[in-house]
């Protein structure tokens, strides 16, 4: 079964078809870095992390973008209330997002780029615009986006035609979606902009990007080089189909005459009692909560992903209880798998092969079916309930149960942190010595097949190696 995502754009699931296979663009709208952000915008970077993650496994290689938006609306306001200069409010925001990030061990993008050290890409994007006549200045000294010179306007949030205001201008970063007006690209400087160090000379006048604008501007500016003007996924949530993604494909696609993105995914809201979590209405967690809390990353991860992606998940404390038992029962499982000071079968007994063939398939089909991860932690327990009734016989597991393990573990990463990989084990250490002995011999007397079990064995714990001329090495993943 090969990958099927659901794409907002056409509102039904697609195979997945990259531009140039193996590479996959993948852009990601990253957060805002006016205050933390809440376990509801993690929410969204997970389903990305799960979506990368599989892609990866599945042999694509991925090219992952997120950018971090550090001029808007909110910044602004923000830097402005504090009386600090803008890079100055936002910059440890960025950093606890980082950390935050870390934390719930989501994969770094490749690149983040900035909005504030961007804006000349910026710039020249919104000159394209104007000069291809699908922008205007307004007569505030604004420049604007004619969505009536785009035809294409409303295909992503399926706007009714008729309901678009030509001619209207909206400058908010985020208004209502039954206001689609003109948006501004280029907002002139106002007093507050000029306070904080948010303006920027243009030869369309000083001013400052719009939020909208800046997604477009560096997304752009990284696939280009690369060939392409055309993302293969972008992801969000859904709260930025209109008007944010929506005025992005306008500008986007505006400037190059070439499809924005040809898959486009977006996650569902985490919501607290029915109601959405956000900063606006005050009932949001931060990942510090939840650390501070003593939540395992893996116990939260294991939350999230016992709900589909596109799919509301209500967010309660007897659920992430339940999450944070079935993640230990996970770790117990691995433990019980690694058996420390033990070893694999070198000749695994056929039902083991079975059972992690049979698992293997399911997990697969499961996230395969547009990343179909409720489904895939039902596999993954199913092969711990039947993985433990295996070995409470006396059958011992070898390759396959820990290649098993291994993939699971790699996309999900629902597991407590293994105790071994604390810093400075000695016990650690020694016995990835031994093992990395016995592979040695193992390849020496030319039995590739139990080197390879004991590969399997070290990244089943974490072990990452890598054979060079001056010997094999090993760290930590």
């Amino acid at each position: 079964m090969t990958l099927a995502l659901y794409n907002t754009l056409t509102r039904r699931v697609e195979p997945f078809q990259p531009l140039a296979p193996p590479r996959v663009t993948l852009y990601t709208c990253g957060p805002t870095v006016w205050n933390y952000a809440h376990i509801g915008n993690f929410r969204t970077f997970l389903f990305e992390d799960l979506l990368r993650r599989w892609l990866e496994h599945s042999a694509y290689d991925v090219f992952h973008m997120m950018n971090l938006t550090d001029v808007d609306d909110r910044t602004i306001k923000a830097a402005r209330q504090a009386g600090k200069r803008l890079t100055e409010h936002t910059e440890p925001f960025t950093q606890a997002f980082f950390e935050d990030r870390d934390y719930l061990r989501i994969k770094p993008a490749h690149v983040y780029p900035r909005a504030t050290q961007s804006v000349p890409l910026m710039i020249a994007l919104v000159e394209r615009l104007l000069a291809r006549g699908v922008a205007y200045k307004g007569e505030d000294g604004s420049i604007y986006f004619a969505i009536g010179k785009f035809p294409g306007y409303g295909k992503l949030s399926r706007l009714d035609q008729r309901e678009i205001k030509v001619g209207a201008r909206v400058t908010s970063d985020e208004y209502a979606k039954d206001d689609p007006s003109d948006f501004a690209l280029w907002k002139k400087a106002d007093a507050e902009d000029e306070a904080v160090g948010a303006a920027w000379d243009a030869p369309f006048g000083r001013g400052r990007p719009g939020w909208h604008l800046e997604c477009s501007a560096m997304s752009l500016a990284e696939i280009e080089p690369r060939g392409v003007q055309t993302l293969d996924i972008h992801c969000g949530g859904v709260d930025l189909i209109f008007p944010h993604h929506e005025n992005e494909i306008a500008q986007s696609e505006g400037a190059t005459g070439q499809p924005f993105a040809r898959y486009w995914l977006h996650g569902a809201f985490l919501n607290v009692k029915g109601t959405k979590m956000s900063k606006r209405f005050g009932n949001f967690l931060t990942v510090r909560d939840l650390k501070e809390d003593g939540v395992e990353p893996g116990a939260f991860r294991l939350l999230v992903f016992q709900t589909h992606y596109r799919k509301e998940l209500d967010y309660a404390d007897d659920a992430l209880a339940a999450a944070r038992d079935g993640s230990r029962r996970l770790g117990a499982f691995r433990e019980r798998l690694l058996q420390p000071g033990g070893r694999p079968s070198a000749v695994e007994p056929e039902p083991l092969v079975n059972l992690a063939r049979t698992f293997r398939a399911r997990f697969s089909d499961a996230l395969n079916e547009d990343l179909n991860a409720p489904r895939a932690v039902a596999a993954l327990f199913d092969f711990v309930k039947d993985g433990n009734r295996l070995l409470d016989g006396g059958l011992r597991p070898g390759a396959a149960m820990l290649e098993a393990w291994s993939t699971a573990d790699g996309v999900l990463q629902v597991a407590p942190a293994p105790s071994a990989s604390a810093p400075h084990d000695h016990a650690l250490d020694q016995w990835v010595q031994e093992r990395l002995a016995a592979r040695d011999r193992a390849r020496k007397s030319k039995d590739f097949k139990a080197a390879d079990a004991i590969r399997a064995e070290l990244k089943a714990r974490g072990v990452e190696i890598e054979d060079t001329p001056q010997g094999t090495k090993w760290r930590m993943v």
